[in-house]
């Protein structure tokens, strides 16, 4: 069954897994995104990842707990996370499904746990990871696979990506700090961009 939703979530385009520079300005925040921080936050940074992604992984485990620290839990900065699956896009597109089929207030939860083990994927295959990630959806797996299998998921996965292209994004992650392309993932980079913004 769940083999069955990986297939059907496969994307025949295949994106590279860099930092990547974007032109435009990314499609705005609304209720389907998954903010984390507070919504009147005065500061929005979009971030645009793959579940696959090593520079991903990257920031989730090692630059999002300090960034979290100091602009998220402080009401500056609200965080927009969103889906762009690169290679091996089948894999990353159906951890995105089963993240963005989990409870709503466990989003953030699955991706933690995806980008936390993303490093055995190659050791373990991906059966272990997505049997985790589904543990900390709040849902049963019956549940997660009866998503997946649905068109919701699909389409709300399909308009994150085309939501990146639209933007000019080419590689994950790719960060947006109130509609400005960022390139560097660095706590620095991303304070440089920020810093100025909270002294208006």
């Amino acid at each position: 069954m769940m083999r069955r939703a990986f297939i059907a979530l496969s994307f025949a385009a295949v994106l590279t897994a860099a930092p990547a520079f974007a032109a435009d300005a990314p499609p705005p925040v609304t209720a389907q995104d998954h903010v984390l921080g507070r919504a009147d936050a005065p500061v929005t940074v979009i971030e645009y990842a793959s579940f696959t992604c090593s520079h991903c992984a990257d920031f989730h485990n090692t630059v999002l707990p300090a960034f979290k620290a100091k602009y998220i839990d402080t009401g500056k900065v609200r965080l927009v996370h969103r889906n762009l699956p690169t290679a091996p896009a089948n894999v990353a597109a159906a951890a995105a499904a089963v993240a963005l089929c989990a409870a709503p207030e466990r989003y953030f939860d699955v991706a933690t746990v995806f980008m936390r083990d993303q490093a055995n994927l190659q050791t373990t295959g991906p059966q272990p990871w997505f049997a985790a990630g589904i543990a900390a959806s709040g849902k049963t797996r019956e549940q997660i696979e009866t998503c997946l299998e649905g068109p919701t998921i699909r389409a709300a996965l399909d308009a994150q990506i085309e939501g990146a292209r639209a933007a000019g994004v080419t590689g994950t992650p790719s960060f947006f700090v109130n509609g400005t392309a960022v390139a560097d993932h660095s706590l620095d980079a991303l304070s440089a961009a920020i810093d100025p913004l909270l002294r208006r």
